[in-house]
């Protein structure tokens, strides 16, 4: 079985919780509340008022640029304001606030649970029903689909990697998604080659779902040019560039997209919303998440519409459970601690995570003994004890220079290090100024040429 070569680690996935567990379609809430950020790029436009009688799908906020996406309303009722919500971490962000009254759809969406096979239409025109749809990463990076899915000039995709790798520990919707929809994802991967103009695509799935790996390669038969390539457990495989390096042994460089080696990677939920926007026009409003945990009363994978609040998730679930010492938005590697459950599921929402006080406390702190355990790890060939002290030194230029924003923020470095340093806190935090500074640069340069004009 094949993996990615360079760094990575093993912990303990902890999928037993949720894994199995039946999807199950969370109840409505009685307000949702529809942030208008909820992808990479800038935020949706709204284009609905305070008053507005809104159905399930309708479009409440177009794409503000290029990179930007559509956001469509999860619930019907009226819309009693826009104004400004905070997520679970503190960051305000525009919003559009929906009393729910009934469950009335858009009556173009089919609603059927019928599995549409045929799709007549040109690579153009199914991009743009993608766009339409605001369909973004639902791996975690939350990109816009549609950009992804136009390379820039003088690229052109060979292969689509389709990420059913799951890698983060104790997540599970993505497996149960292929359990219970694999027909319709590779409907969905069709669909996608047909948009890049391509013949050929992979599948790959870590071997702790050897019944996800059966299920998909059973389908795959039945399809041109699909392959399901069983991987070896190694975290971060779900990485586009680490995944693209274990499926097709192509090493994307430093600074470069996954486009320059001809790939283009998309996550199963990714594929799964296409194929449901594509063949049933409809928008992306929803999402599977796990909700788990040692002590979670109701582990399970929930169907969970856009706005809803987090708490009536949990409720379903069981509830917080008493020996909770952190809530983790995402998973444990990845994911971040939350100070919140009073914030809205939307796109970015792959799972919460209930982690014991036992489990929740930080090592102490102790000095870096040189050991190159983090530079060992790092799956970017990056130096994580150097990354850090100089974010906290705020040698934010040379940062750079050691080529910070191919940092992935993985993890792997605070998970390997014996003296439990805070490596990416401290890069995450330099990181965040790098890439700032970087967009001034660019501003700047534009400013400049438009004036030479």
């Amino acid at each position: 079985m094949n993996t990615f070569k360079i760094g990575g680690v093993h912990p303990k996935d902890n999928k037993l919780y949720s894994a199995h567990q039946p999807i199950i379609e969370c109840g409505l809430p009685k307000q949702a509340i529809i942030p208008l950020a909820q992808h990479i790029g800038a935020p949706a436009k709204p284009v609905v008022q305070k008053g507005d009688k809104v159905k399930v799908g309708q479009l409440i906020a177009e794409a503000g640029g290029f990179v930007s996406a559509n956001v469509h309303s999860g619930v019907s009722g009226t819309v009693t304001k826009i104004d400004v919500t905070t997520d679970a971490w503190g960051m305000k962000m525009p919003a559009v606030f929906i009393d729910v009254e009934g469950d009335e759809w858009m009556e173009d969406i089919n609603r059927t649970s019928d599995v549409l096979r045929e799709c007549a239409m040109e690579p153009k025109e199914i991009i743009d029903k993608i766009a339409k749809a605001g369909i973004v990463g639902l791996g975690g990076a939350c990109f816009p689909t549609h950009v992804k899915l136009c390379p820039p000039p003088g690229q052109k995709a060979e292969v689509l990697i389709v990420n059913g790798v799951e890698c983060e520990p104790y997540l599970t919707c993505d497996h149960q998604l292929m359990l219970e929809h694999g027909e319709e994802i590779m409907i969905g991967i069709q669909i996608t080659m047909r948009a890049l103009g391509i013949n050929r695509a992979v599948i790959g799935i870590e071997k702790n779902k050897p019944d996800a790996i059966a299920r998909m390669t059973e389908l795959a038969h039945k399809a041109l040019g699909i392959e399901v390539k069983p991987l070896k457990l190694k975290y971060p495989q779900g990485g586009e560039k680490q995944l693209i390096d274990a499926c097709i042994g192509r090493q994307v460089a430093s600074g470069a997209l996954p486009i320059s080696v001809g790939a283009v990677v998309d996550n199963v939920a990714t594929i799964f919303a296409i194929y449901e926007a594509v063949q049933k026009n409809k928008p992306l409003i929803s999402r599977v998440m796990t909700v788990t945990g040692k002590s979670v009363k109701k582990p399970g994978n929930y169907l969970v519409r856009f706005g809803t609040p987090l708490a009536q998730v949990i409720e379903m679930a069981g509830g917080i459970p008493e020996d909770t010492g952190k809530i983790i938005g995402g998973g444990p590697m990845m994911g971040r601690a939350m100070n919140s459950v009073d914030m809205p599921a939307h796109k970015r929402t792959s799972g919460l995570l209930f982690l014991p006080e036992d489990e929740s406390r930080r090592g102490e702190v102790a000095n870096c003994i040189r050991c190159g355990k983090c530079v060992t790890a790092c799956p970017m060939g990056l130096e994580p004890y150097l990354l850090s002290r100089m974010s906290e030194l705020k040698m934010y230029d040379e940062m750079e220079q050691h080529n910070v924003m191919d940092c992935i923020d993985c993890g792997c470095c605070m998970f390997t290090c014996p003296s439990h340093r805070p490596l990416l806190d401290y890069i995450r935090s330099g990181k965040g100024i790098v890439g700032g500074n970087i967009r001034a640069r660019q501003a700047a340069a534009k400013a400049a040429a438009e004036a030479k004009k």
